[in-house]
């Protein structure tokens, strides 16, 4: 029996990010192309002789009860067989709090790692009830392929995912400030944005794909939570302008953010832009996966 196993937790970026109104159940209807790129986490899990899931953070701190914990109470619901205890350690390479889905994709990797230290594999239906428990960006990730990767589009609370084939001529070069924008509170300021009565237009999933297709330098995509805290968060501003002035041909915010990112035409040009950039931000270069 495997008793050990290490899963690579992939970050994804969103090219554009509509939100719409509050539902009556909470959630937010949302519009967004999600797409993973070769920046993760990795989690080195561990059969344990317990019954729950305990993780350990080596370079970051993480409250008791997380997505990780909550992922693994789902599998247990769902799994037909005896589900070990396990110890998940975790190095982070993805920044939290920067819209990209960083403990969305633990959770999704820590699926992929109970699957095959039980030697199952759980059905759509199963993986959508752990999502659903979890967090709706997991729908995503549990969605995607065998290693974490792919690129979809995504709809609904985050429960549509239509997979489609990724483009692998984007180089991307991320900026990070040094923002922290809670999602509790991204969220609040979207709803204040959206009670002027913005954000009503609906874009159908075909046409988010055809955007995605054409050259990237007409590509019109929005993000909501952009307009939403720009007036709160002025870094955001700057970063974008930064990225446009040394080349981007389409700059955004990912997420409810703070992550921005420029998209280049090779990967030459975004290497120069971030080492022009590199004085002023924290920032790296990486590709679609």
């Amino acid at each position: 029996m495997l008793t050990k196993t290490t899963e690579r937790a992939y970050a994804k970026v969103n090219f554009g990010l509509k939100v719409f109104p509050k539902r009556e159940d909470g959630f937010h209807n949302i519009e967004s192309v999600f797409q993973t790129i070769d920046l993760y986490n990795t989690l080195e899990i561990s059969v344990t002789n317990t019954k729950d899931c305990e993780v350990i953070c080596l370079n970051a701190d993480i409250p008791k009860e997380n997505t990780l914990t909550k992922a693994y109470q789902a599998f247990c619901q769902i799994a037909t067989v005896k589900v070990p205890g396990v110890k998940v350690q975790i190095t982070k390479g993805i920044p939290d709090g920067g819209g990209l889905g960083g403990s969305s994709s633990d959770a999704a990797a820590l699926v992929r790692g109970l699957e095959k230290l039980c030697g199952i594999t759980l059905s759509t239906e199963q993986l959508d009830f752990i999502a659903d428990k979890t967090g709706s960006d997991v729908f995503f990730f549990l969605h995607c392929d065998s290693k974490g990767t792919g690129c979809a589009l995504v709809s609904g609370r985050g429960e549509v995912v239509k997979k489609i084939n990724p483009r692998y001529d984007l180089f991307l070069l991320l900026i990070f400030p040094e923002v922290r924008i809670s999602t509790k509170l991204a969220y609040e300021l979207v709803d204040e944005y959206l009670a002027k009565g913005n954000e009503k237009n609906r874009s159908t999933l075909d046409e988010l794909e055809n955007l995605y297709r054409i050259p990237v330098e007409k590509w019109t995509y929005i993000n909501t939570f952009s307009y939403a805290l720009r007036d709160e968060f002025l870094e955001l501003e700057k970063a974008a302008k930064d990225l446009q002035k040394f080349g981007a041909l389409f700059v955004q915010m990912s997420g409810s953010g703070s992550t921005m990112y420029g998209v280049f035409g090779n990967e030459q040009q975004a290497i120069y832009a971030r080492n022009l950039l590199a004085e002023t931000w924290n920032c790296k270069t990486v590709q679609v996966v």
